[in-house]
This record gives structure tokens, C-alpha cells and sequence, in this order.
């Protein structure tokens, strides 16, 4: 290998490579616009490939190839089976290579519609993109969708990689009306640099060097660009954010707080303030594992031991004193949702911001956005793919900051409370102020003092089940054997509910979802009051179940699932719904065209058709009667 003129020494060539600046950019566009095959482009023209690599790609292009006899540099970078046997990119792949100016990691993002979670992922630590588009196809609303969320996400250097310009005979009419209307469609989207570049990935064309079949075009050539285009990285004049990932204890004389700052920097000396509790201190030391630093910036994962006996877990944010992150348990935000299955106001979820997960429902979707016309349209759910601007709630106060701000304090996930899957991503953009000046009231007669009136222990028997399972027949012959014993009850039946509270509230998944969070706390009020509740409800969907089961303490929540086939449940049929529902008459009818989930773990089960009405209500009133419900 032959140095440089300027250095000697290979020595000074590693010096010399590690103090290069580093580029994180990513591919995105449509589907089978030529990103996986201008990745392994540039690993090619740089030549960072060797000879066993070379030849391995000369025999997969004989075997995946579509490119004929030449190298199909796509499967450089299309690594799964799945991508090669289809052609196209399903996981975020990186790449790593090098100029003499400039280090570069390129994240390789898939253009299909149903991945475009992946994109996200690829997008959120990147500092530029090279948005793909074929010359033959013009600007596709995956074009649009990815530079929206391009945008979303705080990247302000792209590049319009106008690609298979050989395709169209190099035409500079076509780059030019395809600019023109990427332009256009930008303009709005803050975009701090747009440079277009006419390419030909496949033969190499305006990547490395300048192309003799596109003399018409006189700007800068792919590489060219990305060596020289200014990336700052502004994350160390942000203020100092450190989450805390783990509380480090390896003995009783030490004490620490390990985590990687996120923005800013910190120093022993430095105050601070735990976001959360606004309890505040001083930085007392900086400890990594080759010793103490003086200064810890943005980037580094390290120890902070500090003056206080400061109550700190993981979850935490410690940041500076002087600029305290928000603190609240609503905020606004924009929102990308990943998942099949809708967003759904009033659903419980998971968010993960920093290092802490907390339970949180959408409120609200005061929008959505169209990709195409960037027009805010009204929506009651999110469905895979769409963006739209939300209200969240969470359960406890959590501490961030808005996304422009810090993105790394600003950004956060969601989490699907049975899967565990990440179904959208979101950034927040500002905190929600209207209940700054709601308090709980504290009481002086409180739930215990209610209940020891009533010689019992408050609780939710939660009954579920299809339509015409016998929830409600069962339940009424249990509040009756209650009233007998002098226990005092009060029944929330699903039907009775939808004439007065939810009577707003229709039948859909969004409605059903309402409804039930409407139910839950009511129930609540409740059970503080000291009564023992029944509801009868359908309650289809275990989220909601789980909604309702986290909203009290440990023994407040019964589940009763009154297990009746739906050939039992359709034959008896009382109302004539299931008939109605079968001849198309009503919609999203449960057990017809809209799911039933049942229970997993309910803690009474009723095999109906095994005992009578009387029978399964007893069982009830012996379990309650046995967990000492009834004193």
C-alpha cells in the first residue's frame, strides 16, 4: 500500500486516518431505486474491497445478479437471503469506508413501504441523505414520505441523487424536471443544504469522478460533496443531559451514576440537577475505566459520583442546573407509527425516552399529515406508515426535552404492551401546561376508612366474554347473593353504560377502546368509594383488559371469563345481533368481523354450558368470600 506524499510513517498514516472527520449519512428513496447498488458503488470506487471479496462478488452476480455479465454491486450490501432472492433491501445495513479527506459510515435503508420503521432507524443517527430517485419514475410517495421523515427527524443536508440516468439516455430535460419538482415539494421542509447530483450507480457515473456523458452538468460529483459538505456536530453546545443507565455500587464506600452524555459537557464542580425530583448537587468526580477525566463531553460513557446523598435510579436524567429539561406527564409530539395494527386513543402503551420506560396513551391525534401535500388532515387513528401530530399522557411525570432542542432527550419509542414491539417512533415537540394547576385533593376520609364501613374490600369483578356469553345474567345473580349478605355493589352493564356516558361512542376499534377507558374510571371512583363493582362488558381486546388491571392496586381487579362458544352464544342469540351481524347488518360485531382475544390468566374462569347461571355465581361469591373480600 503507498502512503500519501505528505506522510511517512504508516504510523502517521493511522494517526492521520483516525483525525479525519466523520460523515454519517444514509440511502432512502423507493423501492429498486439503486441505493444497495450505489453503497457497494462507492466500497468499489474507493477500493475497499479485497481480492476475496471481488471474487465472491463476481460468483454471486452470476447467481443473484440482474445486471447480466457485470458485477451487481447491490449484493455488497443486500446481505439477507430474503433480499437477494427478491432484489431488494429489508434490514438497515452499514457500511463503512474511507477517502483521503473524510471517514464515512453509510446506513443502506430499505425503500419498500412496510419497512419503513427500518428507515427510521436508519435516519436517527445520521447527519446527511442521499434521497434515491430512478430517472424513469420521477419523485414516488415513498420519495416523499422518506423526506419527510428526513426532515422529522433533523436532518438538514440532502442530496437528490437523480440515479439510472443512463437509463434515459443521461437527458438533462428529465434531471431537470425531476429537481424542479423535488424542489418544489422541499421547500418547506428546512432543509439546510439540496444539492442534486445526476448518477449512474451501476457504470459509476458522477460518483467518484465526473462523468464525460453528462458535460451539461457542472456541479460537484457525489464523493466530492460528501467529503466536503460542514456537518457540525452541535451536540456539545446543547445543554449538559446525562441518563442514567445504571446506579454503579460495586461496594459500601462508592456510589455512582453511570450513562452516556448525551449533549453538552460536564466537569467535577459542575451543578446539577436530577430532572425528575429537582433535587440538585455537585459533580464530585468523573470516574471512567482508565481513570478520572476533568471533563466528560457528549458522546462518553462514564461514572459521576457527586457531593449529596442524591436519590437517583436508572431512568433519571442528570443535566445542568442552570438549563433544566421539562418536567410533565402530558406533551405534544410529532408521530410515526410502524405497526399493522392502528394507533388507538386511549390504548395503553409503552414509551421509551432516554434510559426510562413509562405506561402512556395517546389522548388525542390532532392531525395527520399527507406526505404529498404536507395538508393536516383529521384523523381518530394512525395506520401503518402515517405521521401525525398527538397528545400523550403518561403515567408518572417524565423528564425530556422538545426533539429541536435535544434530540437525544427529545426523542422516544413506542411499545406495544402484549408483543413488545416497537409501533412507532416519535419526537416530542413541546410540553402540555394544562394541568400545572390541577392537584390531587388530598382527603381526609380515604378508601380503607370507606370500606372498613362496609365490613369488605373493594373490588373490580371484571366480567367478559362474547356477546350472549351470559356476563350479564351471571352478574346480576352475583350482586343479588351480595346484596343478601349486606355487602354493598353497584353494576356497570356494557348496554346500560351506552345510554348515558358512552352513548357518543360507536362500535369501531377506536370507540370500543374509549369506551372502556371511560369504564375504567368510573370504576375507579368506585372502588375509592369503598364498593365492590361488577361490569359486564364484552371487552374484546387484552390490552384494554391489561389497561384496566394496571389502573389498580394489587387485588382491586378480577378477572371473570365467562367461556362460552360462539355456536352457544349464536344460538341463543337473545337480541338477534349475530343473525343481523351475518347478513352484513351491523359492523365490527365481535366474534363475526372483529376479534375476540380471550383472557390468558383470568383469575375465575366459567366453562358456561358445563353449570348453571346459579352455579357460576357462587363460585364467584366462594372466591371472594375465600381471598377475604368479605370480612
Amino acid at each position: 500500500m503507498s502512503l500519501p506524499a505528505e506522510i511517512d510513517t504508516f504510523a502517521d498514516y493511522l494517526a492521520a486516518h483516525e483525525n479525519k472527520s466523520l460523515l454519517r449519512f444514509l440511502t432512502c428513496g423507493s423501492v429498486d431505486d439503486g441505493k444497495s447498488t450505489l453503497i457497494g458503488r462507492l466500497l468499489f470506487d474507493t477500493k475497499l474491497l479485497f481480492e476475496d471479496q471481488l471474487a465472491t462478488l463476481s460468483n454471486d452476480s452470476r447467481k443473484h445478479g440482474t445486471v447480466g455479465e457485470d458485477l451487481d454491486f447491490a449484493l455488497l450490501v443486500d446481505g439477507l437471503a430474503a433480499e437477494r432472492e427478491q432484489g431488494i433491501t429489508i434490514d438497515v445495513a452499514y457500511r463503512f469506508f474511507a477517502t483521503d479527506k473524510r471517514k464515512f459510515i453509510v446506513a443502506d435503508t430499505p425503500g419498500h413501504e412496510q419497512y419503513t420503521r427500518n428507515m427510521a432507524t436508519g435516519a436517527s443517527n445520521s447527519d446527511l441523505a442521499v434521497i434515491l430517485v430512478d430517472a424513469r419514475q420521477g419523485i414516488l410517495t415513498q420519495t416523499r414520505r422518506h423526506s419527510f421523515i428526513v426532515s422529522l427527524l433533523g436532518i438538514r443536508h440532502v442530496v437528490l441523487a437523480v440515479n439510472k440516468i443512463d437509463l434515459v439516455d443521461f437527458s438533462q430535460e428529465v434531471f431537470d424536471a425531476i429537481v424542479a419538482d423535488y424542489t418544489a415539494f422541499a421547500k418547506d421542509l428546512g432543509f439546510e443544504t439540496l444539492v442534486p447530483v445526476p448518477l449512474s450507480a451501476r457504470f459509476g457515473d458522477n460518483m467518484l469522478e465526473r462523468s464525460e456523458r453528462t458535460p451539461w452538468y457542472t456541479g460537484p460529483t457525489l464523493v466530492e460533496h460528501l467529503e466536503n459538505v460542514p456537518v457540525a456536530d452541535d451536540a456539545l453546545a446543547r445543554p449538559f443531559r446525562m441518563p442514567v443507565q445504571w446506579v454503579n455500587r460495586p461496594n459500601l464506600d462508592f456510589r455512582g451514576f453511570s450513562g452516556t452524555v448525551v449533549s453538552g459537557s460536564v466537569r467535577p464542580g459542575d451543578p446539577i440537577v436530577v430532572a425528575g425530583s429537582g433535587r440538585t448537587s455537585t459533580v464530585k468526580s468523573i470516574v471512567t475505566q482508565d481513570g478520572l477525566l476533568a471533563r466528560a463531553d457528549a458522546g462518553e460513557a462514564v461514572t459521576i459520583t457527586l457531593d449529596d446523598e442524591v436519590d437517583i435510579s436508572r431512568g433519571d436524567i442528570i443535566a445542568a442546573a442552570g438549563a433544566r429539561p421539562e418536567v410533565a406527564d402530558q406533551f405534544a409530539a410529532h408521530l410515526i407509527w410502524m405497526h399493522d395494527d392502528h394507533l388507538l386513543p386511549g390504548r395503553s402503551y409503552l414509551i421509551k425516552i432516554g434510559t426510562r420506560t413509562v405506561s402512556a396513551s395517546v389522548t388525542e391525534i390532532k392531525h395527520k399529515v399527507d406526505v404529498n401535500s404536507f395538508q393536516k388532515l383529521a384523523a381518530k387513528q394512525l395506520g401503518l406508515n402515517e405521521v401525525g401530530v398527538v397528545n400523550f399522557a403518561t403515567q408518572y411525570a417524565v423528564a425530556f426535552d422538545p426533539f429541536a432542542q435535544v434530540p437525544q432527550t427529545g426523542a422516544f419509542i413506542v411499545i406495544d404492551r402484549m408483543s413488545n414491539l416497537t409501533v412507532g417512533a416519535g419526537m416530542i415537540d413541546f410540553g402540555l401546561r394544562r394541568a400545572t394547576n390541577v392537584h390531587w385533593q388530598a382527603l381526609e376520609v380515604d378508601k380503607a376508612s370507606r370500606a372498613a364501613m362496609k365490613f369488605q374490600k373493594p373490588v373490580v369483578l371484571w366480567f367478559t366474554g362474547l356477546s350472549g356469553a351470559g356476563k350479564s345474567t351471571v352478574a346480576n345473580i352475583v350482586e343479588k347473593k351480595l346484596q343478601a349478605l349486606t355487602r354493598h355493589t353497584y353494576m356497570l352493564d356494557g348496554d346500560n353504560v351506552r345510554h348515558g356516558l358512552n352513548k357518543d361512542l360507536g362500535f369501531t376499534e377506536a370507540d370500543r377502546v374509549e369506551n372502556i377507558r371511560r369504564v375504567i374510571e368510573v370504576s375507579k371512583l368506585f372502588v375509592d368509594a369503598g364498593i365492590i363493582v361488577l361490569t359486564s362488558f364484552i371487552s374484546p381486546f387484552r390490552a384494554e383488559r391489561r389497561q384496566a388491571r394496571d389502573s389498580f392496586e394489587d387485588g382491586e381487579f378480577v378477572e371473570i371469563f365467562v367461556d362460552t362458544p360462539l355456536a352457544v352464544a349464536e344460538e341463543r342469540d337473545p337480541k338477534g345481533l349475530y343473525k343481523r351481524a351475518r347478513e352484513g347488518l351491523i359492523k365490527n360485531f365481535t366474534g363475526i368481523d372483529s376479534p375476540y382475544e380471550p383472557p390468558e390468566q383470568a383469575e375465575i374462569h366459567l366453562q358456561a354450558g358445563t353449570a348453571t347461571p346459579e352455579e357460576m355465581a357462587e363460585e364467584i361469591v366462594s372466591y371472594l368470600t375465600a381471598n377475604g373480600y368479605l370480612e
